[in-house]
Order: C-alpha cells, then structure tokens, then sequence
C-alpha cells in the first residue's frame, strides 16, 4: 500500500512517497490572489518564474503554528493530491503537527484526513523525532545513534523549538520554545526595509527572497554595526536589490551578486556561501542583465546594509528588539536542565540544526559562541546542521513510512470511526 508523507509545515508542504529520498513536490501553504487575477492560485503555480505576486493577498491555513482554517487547507491539499495523481482512499498517510498540538486542531486534521480525504490509515509525527530518527541512520556510529539521545533545534516557519529526545521519543517536559521563526524574520525584514528605503510591507515572498539571499548571521554585532556605518563602496555589507517591474523581470534579483559577498572578507577563512550557488547566482545575475544598457534599473531597486545581519540577530537576541523570549543558546541550555542530569552531557554533545532559518551563513558557529559560555566546562559542546535542513523532517518521515512496522503504529479510518479522535490520538504517545 502506498503511503504518503506530508511534511504540514506552516511555511511550505513538503509531499511524497514514503521510502523515497526525496518529495515529489515543494509547494507554499497558502494561496495567494495577485492583483490582476480574480482567482487565488494555488500550489507550483505560485512558484513560477512568470507568476507576478507582487502585492499579492495571501491566506495561510496554519497561523503561529496551528491550523486556523481547515477548509482552506482542504482545498490546498485538494490540490496537491490530484497534482500527485493519489488515490487517497487506497493510501496511507504519515502527517507531521507542531509539538502541543490543540485539541481541536487535532480534531480537525482528523476530520481532514478520514471524512473528507478518506486515507485508509493515519499516523502523526512530530519534527524532532523524525529529525532524530533520519541522523541516526544517517551516521549509524555517531553518537545520535549510539546514545540513543540528541537535542532537535528546529527553527522552523513559526516558532523555534529546542526539543530533548530519548531513544526516539521526545522528553516532553525539556521542551522550550521561542515563538519566533522564518515569518517573524520576514515581517522584521519588511519593516526595516520600508521605513528606510520603499514599502514593502504587502511582499511576503519578495522579502522572503531577500532575506533568503542576503542575510546572514553576523559573528560580532558591535563591529559589524561600526563597519556599518561607513559610505559608499567602503561599506562592504551594502548590496542592491532589483525589485520586479511587472514588465521585464516578474521576480526581484540581486543586482551584483560579487557585491553581496564582499562581507566575507570580514571574516579569516570564511567560505561563506557554497561556490555552486554563487555560480549560479551569478548566472542568473548575467542572464537577466542581457538588456541591462536599456533598462534603467536605479528607479526599481533599494539597498541593504546592517539589515542583513540585524534581521537573523533576533535569533540570538530577541529581548534588544523588544521581544520577551530568552535567545536560542538560553533556550537549549533551559532544555538541556529540564532534563534527568545523566543526560545532559550528552545532549549537548549531540545538538541537531534543522529548519530553514538554520540556513543563514555562520548560524552554527554564532550558535556555538553563545552557548558555550553558558554549559560547564567539562561537557563538550557539538553542534551538526542537516544536509538538508528543510527535507530533514520528510526524509525521517519516508524512513519510517518505509518501515515494516509502519501499518501497526497507524490509526485505522475503522479505528476512527468507532472511537473517535481523541482515543486514537493516544496510540501517538504525543
């Protein structure tokens, strides 16, 4: 029997075929309606290159981490099932929800996945332990898999987590959170950029794409600030960014991306961004600048300088911008001391990164500068980001979909039907 695993995040579905390495699709979750169309598109449509989004109105089904609007993510799963060609009646369904999940959203994916799609079978995971469960059969003699332990910092689309797992189940009493995420990123991104150069506060996925190219997490905010400040090409963290003209580009671009690497000369023996990616960076850049000598780009465009590092610093520390919440290494450690002491050296020594905002440049190594300091002295401190942080969750999904034990840990639609939501989600140990 088939089994599908959908990877719900607030941000984007990642869906494919358990025991696959790989999604078959990545789409946004939501729908977003562009000015010039009367109907809100939905799924890969949103991700082509000939798609103008600009001020686009978007609606999300999940909000802060939960669903919010099961209607809404009906037709986007709707979607996504005939784009997949599945037969969801004749499939099973490996779902992954937030930790703490409501009652009532529970509820509601039930209702989703057995009287309207009608899957044959459901099992719910969350991140950490898919995460947990995809490292240690990744690296069959590190630690992860001889301890049987790690710490899953996932820095995901809404909220971060910094989750203790234990021989593949989560500690539930180590968890910590920090309701701060990719969207919160986007949204402080937005309002600096528009108080300083042009409105953007209604371009989700434009900024989400500057922040994805040009932030990156900065290794001494003091100095950087002070390099900062300086004019002119002496500002080696000041880049551009061509916005869309609606005409000629439908998407945003970086004007120079030699430019928007200068800052790496800041920092002895920084590799910075992989060489394959600013090769093509770099071949984007020169193909849309084929008719560069006719078109006057300098009316389109604004700049970004302490921005770039400013935004990613919320991470670390959310309290200097007003934010009542510890910064990630406070947070690990918290984690870390709600557990039994026994564990707490190793699971500071197998510290696992994965979400997409773990992607910014150097996020590992500020990360281990923090939270060094704050652990004793006779613990070691290791710290590994994914090869993939944003398929993590959905590769350990497809691991365990693949599993022959699988359909015995699934709840039945029988099952459902004769004891409900509430007892079923018991079989889950959530």
């Amino acid at each position: 029997m088939t089994v599908i695993v959908l990877d719900n995040g607030g941000g984007q579905i990642k869906a494919g075929i358990g025991g696959d390495r790989d999604p078959l699709t990545i789409i946004p979750n939501c729908t977003a309606r562009p000015i010039s169309s009367k109907k809100p598109l939905i799924g890969p449509s949103l991700l082509s290159p000939l798609t103008d989004l600009t001020s686009a109105t978007l609606r999300r089904p999940i909000d802060r981490g939960y669903l919010i609007n099961p209607d809404l993510q009906s037709t986007i799963w709707a979607h996504l099932f005939s784009t997949l060609h599945v037969t969801p009646s004749l499939s099973s369904l490996l779902l992954t929800e937030p930790l703490f999940n409501l009652p009532s959203a529970q509820r509601s994916f039930d209702e989703l996945v057995f009287e309207e799609f009608g899957f044959r079978r459901l099992y719910v995971a969350n991140a950490a332990e898919l995460v947990h469960l995809y490292e240690a059969s990744r690296k069959p003699y590190g630690v992860v898999s001889k301890r049987e332990c790690s710490l899953v910092v996932d820095c995901g689309f809404s909220f971060t987590h910094c989750v203790p797992v234990f021989q593949n189940f989560v500690v539930n009493y180590g968890v910590k959170r920090m309701d701060l995420g990719g969207k919160a990123l986007s949204n402080y991104l937005k309002e600096l950029i528009s108080y300083r150069s042009v409105n953007v506060m209604d371009e989700s996925f434009l900024v989400d794409h500057v922040k994805e190219k040009l932030c990156f997490v900065s290794l001494d905010v003091q100095r950087d600030l002070i390099v900062a400040r300086k004019r002119g090409y002496d500002n080696i963290f000041k880049c551009t960014y061509v916005l869309p003209d609606g005409v000629t580009y439908t998407k945003g671009f970086v004007k120079d991306p030699a430019e928007a690497d200068r800052y790496l000369t800041l920092y002895d023996g920084a590799t910075g961004r992989h060489t394959e990616e600013m090769e093509t960076d770099q071949q984007e850049h020169e193909e849309k600048h084929e008719n560069k000598n006719k078109i006057d780009l300098t009316k389109n465009e604004f700049s970004l300088t302490n921005e770039r590092f400013l935004v990613p610093e919320m991470i670390f520390r959310p309290a200097d911008l007003g934010m009542n919440q510890a910064g990630l290494a406070e947070c690990i450690v918290r984690a870390v001391n709600s557990c039994h002491p026994y564990l707490q050296p190793v699971l500071y020594e197998s510290i696992i990164l994965t979400g997409g905002s773990t992607l910014f440049p150097r996020f590992a190594e500020r990360l281990e500068r923090e939270l060094r300091p704050l652990v004793p002295d006779n613990y070691q401190v290791k710290i590994s980001t994914q090869e993939d942080p944003i398929l993590g969750v959905w590769r350990g999904g497809s691991l365990l979909a693949s599993s022959p034990d699988f359909e015995t840990m699934c709840v039945t639609k029988a099952e459902y039907e004769e004891l409900g939501s509430f007892r079923c989600r018991k079989r889950f140990f959530h």
